[in-house]
């Protein structure tokens, strides 16, 4: 007897982490939305049958075979969805499932309304994600302006400040000497230029 036998498990998970984050997100995603169509048809049976019971009287429910899965999405929409799934990035998988059950609990949907619920919550997560990404680029644009602005700020001008110049007039000489003062911000030393010998 083989031993390679024994360790077949092994092959499979050595398949499963050779496989692409994005193919991943969308078979996770594809599974969750054809659980919820199963799960939308089934309460759709229910709600059927209890209808029957008040309207007869009687339950033939246990008469009854269904089907295992009536309703099927276009292989167009399919592509469709299946590319939109492609472009959620593995982070946000998590987030996108909790908000599809959210919204399957609190519309109750048919099954046919399942896919259209679940086309509005990809293209909810995608332009969240475009928003960030968007919001990231800016941000690394204003770091560089920034960082511009900051290097042209250490340039060393030509204009120096000498607050005690032994030149500069203050309000208390004009005073004494009854002169107007002219129009000049007491407050603001005087500026001026080096003389460059």
């Amino acid at each position: 007897m083989a031993l390679t036998s024994w360790f077949r498990w092994n092959e499979s998970n050595l398949r499963l982490s050779q496989r692409n984050p994005s193919d991943m997100v969308v078979d996770t995603l594809m599974m969750e939305l054809s659980w919820q169509m199963k799960q939308a048809e089934k309460q759709h049976r229910e709600k059927e049958n209890e209808y029957r019971k008040i309207k007869t009287g009687v339950d033939y429910s246990w008469l009854v075979s269904y089907p295992k899965h009536n309703f099927d999405i276009s292989p167009g929409e399919r592509l469709q969805l299946e590319d939109s799934c492609s472009k959620i990035h593995p982070s946000y998988c998590g987030p996108v499932i909790l908000r599809f059950r959210q919204l399957i609990a609190e519309y109750e949907p048919d099954v046919q309304e399942v896919p259209r619920l679940f086309r509005s919550v990809l293209q909810e997560a995608n332009e969240k994600l475009r928003e960030e990404e968007d919001a990231k680029k800016l941000a690394r644009q204003w770091n560089t302006k920034r960082a511009m602005s900051l290097s042209l700020t250490t340039f060393k001008s030509r204009a120096r400040i000498y607050p005690f110049a032994s030149d500069i007039k203050t309000i208390s000489e004009d005073v004494e000497r009854e002169i107007e003062p002219t129009r000049r911000v007491w407050s603001m030393p005087e500026f001026r230029t080096t003389k460059e010998d």
